[in-house]
């Protein structure tokens, strides 16, 4: 039986492998029942629904595709770095790294960080968009979580607000 699809023969078993080791992983927890669910219940059961997704995506790569094979390109490295390196910043401006003496810059100076970073991984991306939605996502941040939700976290850096 010849694989019709590379690219959905991986990318299910990628849905099978993430969803089975989040299942695994709930079974740590208390699960419960649908009327009364412990902390373990969401992730188990999005894990066994990720993993059946992810099994039918699998099965079905060696029906349904290109009939050259729908081969698997060049893994993007620059995408992946942007985007994972964006994520660190983020985090790491958020609540600053005491260890080396780096302050929190805050949730409004992280969000630029992110939304600036995170753009450079596409090619040629603009810079005027790219402000306009580090500022729409740092308002709408802003009014869910510190408004709204009331959470407790920097919001400008501690130079500024000491």
């Amino acid at each position: 039986m010849a694989l019709a699809s590379q690219k959905d023969f991986f990318s299910g078993l990628m849905f099978t492998a993430v969803g089975g080791s989040f299942a695994w992983g709930a079974t740590d927890y208390t699960v419960g029942e649908g009327a009364r669910m412990g902390p373990g219940y969401f992730p188990l059961m999005l894990g066994i629904l990720l993993a059946i997704l992810g099994t039918v995506i699998t099965l079905q790569s060696f029906v349904k595709g290109n009939p050259g094979g729908d081969k698997i390109g060049a893994f993007a490295w620059r995408p992946l770095g942007f985007i994972l390196g964006s994520n660190l910043a983020f985090g790491a401006l958020l609540v600053g790294l005491p260890s080396i003496g780096f302050p929190a810059m805050g949730l409004i100076v992280a969000i630029y960080a992110l939304v600036f970073i995170a753009s450079q991984a596409q090619p040629g991306s603009k810079l005027k968009a790219t402000f306009i939605l580090a500022t729409i996502l740092a308002a709408g941040s802003y009014g869910a979580f510190v408004k709204l939700l009331s959470l407790q976290f920097p919001v400008w850096p501690a130079f500024l607000t000491n």
